[in-house]
């Protein structure tokens, strides 16, 4: 099972969800020969056209590089780029040979300015080599389950192995968004170091409302290639676009599409963090779910149900089903998910309630579940 924590919710996958169709979004058919749009809390498609066709993608490869160096680097190290860095040709962060950078300036010029020898510069740090930092980026992407993608350099320039999907660059982008120095330099409109200026490519954090970062990315080869990521009402988007020569329009275009038919709802924090534990060495266990929401159409007029125990009995194990959440209309399930405990909580050999306590609790749990419903 899958294994993370948010606030006081630990999530796990166990997603009950009914599948909703994926319609066009758009009033005409957008130019990219391949796209998506996803929600990316939830996973769930908003919009598809021939997504998982692998192509080359240029300069939007750099948000695996960001996110490789990220993760294995510290912001505050050291990098002396060599005249090696500043050859490599394409769009630079014009690095000078033998100046000190940090790491921190070379990732704002990686993903500002698209600079391929900031790109060249960090793979050398972080991996040795171009082939090493290549070897650590195909591996991040294995450990993402991107399936359809392998890299060869950090920059993005064309090579004959060197290919992504427009699904897999949602789902990374997705992962790297959850990487707060990413999102910060990702979703940056200007920043100045060493007296040179950069100013972020990615125009619809300018343009489109709610904008919160974005890549491009363009060779001949290649094409226009853009991934951006909109938050409007509590609901955040990522759509990417593959070869599409109208690729702001038709970012903007679903954008306003999606976002004026569906609406996000996010599981109720009370009264269902936690449960009550009897005889155990802690008084209460955590719980836990893989869906921190749902999304759902804005004129559907829904609420959310929680079936929970009213407490139970120690011991309590990791990860076993605690209840259930639905999203419902009429009665009807649009969508659930499963509830689980969060934790082990063992049984306390030395507590021992009172008569009266053990009569109360067992009066309560003879009621059954608790039922706690939200309007939305």
């Amino acid at each position: 099972m899958k294994k993370r924590i948010a606030g006081l919710l630990t999530l796990l996958a166990a997603l009950c969800a009914l599948p909703l169709p994926v319609r066009a979004a758009a009033e005409r058919e957008i130019a990219a020969a391949s796209a998506i749009v996803i929600e990316p809390n939830t996973g769930m498609v908003m919009y598809e056209k021939d997504p998982d066709r692998r192509m080359l993608v240029a300069s939007t490869t750099k948000i695996m590089t960001a996110l490789v160096v990220l993760e294995r680097c510290a912001l505050d190290e050291t990098v002396v780029p060599t005249a090696e860095h500043d050859a490599v040709e394409g769009s630079s962060m014009e690095l000078v040979p033998g100046e000190s950078y940090t790491v921190e300036e070379l990732l704002y010029g990686l993903l500002l300015a698209s600079g391929n020898d900031a790109a060249a510069a960090l793979a050398d740090h972080c991996g040795g080599s171009m082939a090493g930092f290549a070897a650590l980026m195909n591996e991040k992407a294995a450990s993402l389950g991107l399936e359809n993608t392998h890299y060869e350099n950090a920059h993005g320039l064309d090579a004959p192995e060197h290919y992504s999907t427009a699904r897999d660059l949602a789902l990374l982008t997705a992962a790297a968004m959850k990487n707060p120095v990413f999102a910060k330099i990702f979703g940056t409109l200007e920043y100045e170091t060493h007296g040179v200026s950069y100013k972020n490519h990615n125009q619809l954090l300018e343009t489109c409302e709610g904008c919160v970062g974005g890549k491009t990315g363009y060779t001949k080869a290649a094409g226009r290639i853009l991934v951006s990521c909109v938050e409007r009402e509590g609901m955040r988007l990522i759509c990417v676009t593959v070869s599409d020569p109208d690729d702001w329009i038709d970012h903007a275009a679903l954008y306003d599409a999606l976002f004026a038919r569906w609406r996000y709802i996010s599981l109720p924090e009370e009264p269902w963090q936690r449960l009550e534990t009897v005889s155990g060495v802690r008084g209460y266990v955590r719980l836990m779910s893989d869906v921190p929401g749902f999304v759902v159409e804005k004129d559907r007029n829904v609420t959310l149900t929680v079936r929970l125990p009213r407490f139970v009995f120690a011991p309590v194990v990791y990860g076993a089903q605690a209840g259930s959440v639905a999203l419902t209309e009429d009665g009807l399930a649009l969508r659930s998910a499963l509830l689980f405990y969060g934790e082990t909580v063992a049984r306390a050999d030395t507590v021992s309630p009172s008569a009266w306590e053990r009569f109360r609790r067992m009066w309560f749990w003879s009621a059954g579940q608790g039922v706690y419903t939200h309007e939305q």
